[in-house]
């Protein structure tokens, strides 16, 4: 029996709701819990990317007593006998992107179909032990491979809280899409970085308290085949905003690492964590930019995010740029991009549906993102090889 307060929504729709408080109280109570789910579920994720130079670099090369070991794998382009115009890890971030990505791509596939029979309150449960659990991973690991563990575990805490995040959305009559990435913070505040999702079940009280505006529509049962046809009519908006995040992932850890002014007096790790930052910021001001610009042409975005993408491959092949300060405005623009084609997909996908459909088309939205970044993912592998063995 799960605690009071934390009653799955669609349970409640033959009780009489409660007595809502002041419509203005109502709506910045759940303006800002539904902020710090977002900031909160967010959180782990985007500390796992921000920080994927430094696990791939630092932390293999550790045993359990602290003290350095040769690592166990090279790569041609740290050898001082190289000649290689990049500072290349072993391995591509990619690695990283794509432990922090596929659980949470075989989440979004597969739980629109059966997520709806189970409590929000165990799912948001799950959420904060797989956070807890990624971060101390993190922060006690003397290898990668413990650490790419830690990090699988942010990638389920973070797929799984947000398809049943926006799923919730779909019972309230406001929008409230602030799912929004926190900027990434220094990699070694692991510890400290798991107290923050102690305010996961605060965030959730608010929302439960007041009654919801809508009851029992985003509960309703749907058929497989109203689901396909669910599906079918959003891919008008899921291919481009999968387009869109396929080009920015590439970009950021596919190129990131690549783009090192060996001028700057910035390390390359601080570099990568710049960039990564930059790019956050960049997101967290589209994600928040809803009611003051709503675009409905999500294939713009996609376009003029891989605009943005082939410009800086070719800056990196053919190294032009002369500062770093070029590279930090084409990646906080970047993030813009990014943030606003998430937002605005849900908010169009939101407004097409009608409410006995929203709950399950929120959920199937939110796998578009996911792909995208999966693929990225898995194409930053061979750039990186192709970049690292060049002369």
């Amino acid at each position: 029996m799960e605690p009071e307060g934390w009653q799955r929504l669609s349970d409640s729709e033959d009780e009489e709701p409660p007595a809502p408080p002041p419509a203005c109280t109502t709506c910045w109570r759940n303006l800002a819990g539904f902020w710090l789910l977002g900031l909160c579920n967010n959180f782990a994720y985007v500390v796992m990317l921000s920080a994927a130079h430094d696990i791939l670099s630092q932390q293999g090369a550790l045993d359990i007593n602290g003290t350095t070991q040769t690592p166990l794998v090279t790569h041609p382009s740290r050898n001082s006998s190289n000649t290689s115009r990049y500072d290349c890890n072993p391995i591509s971030t990619g690695a990283v992107l794509l432990a922090d990505i596929l659980p949470t791509l075989l989440i979004k596939f597969s739980a629109p179909f059966y997520i709806h029979r189970v409590p929000y309150g165990p799912r948001v449960a799950l959420c904060i032990l797989c956070a807890w659990g990624s971060f101390l991973l993190v922060a006690f690991s003397t290898t990668v491979g413990t650490s790419i563990v830690g990090v699988v575990l942010a990638s389920v805490s973070s797929g799984l809280g947000e398809i049943s995040f926006l799923a919730l959305t779909a019972f309230y009559s406001s929008y409230y899409l602030l799912l929004v990435p926190p900027p990434a913070v220094p990699q070694w505040r692991w510890g400290d970085s798991a107290v923050l999702h102690d305010a996961l079940p605060t965030a959730r009280q608010p929302l439960i308290a007041g009654a919801p505006a809508k009851q029992g529509g985003g509960g309703a049962e749907l058929t497989l085949q109203a689901k396909g046809r669910i599906v079918k009519g959003l891919l008008k908006y899921l291919l481009p905003l999968a387009l869109v995040y396929f080009a920015e992932y590439f970009i950021n850890q596919g190129l990131f690492e690549l783009l090192y002014f060996r001028d700057s007096a910035l390390t390359h790790a601080q570099q990568y964590r710049w960039y990564q930052m930059l790019y956050q910021a960049g997101v967290f001001v589209s994600r928040s930019s809803l009611h003051c610009v709503r675009i409905r042409h999500i294939w713009v975005l996609a376009l003029l995010q891989c605009l943005n993408m082939l410009f800086l491959l070719a800056a990196v092949y053919f190294m032009f740029l002369p500062s770093i300060y070029l590279v930090f405005a084409l990646v906080l623009y970047e993030g813009l991009l990014g943030g606003a084609g998430y937002v605005n997909t849900f908010h169009n996908i939101r407004l097409e549906s009608p409410p006995e459909e929203q709950e399950f088309a929120m959920g199937v939205g939110c796998v578009a993102d996911t792909l995208g970044i999966s693929l990225a993912g898995a194409a930053a592998f061979p750039a990186h090889d192709y970049f690292c063995r060049l002369p």
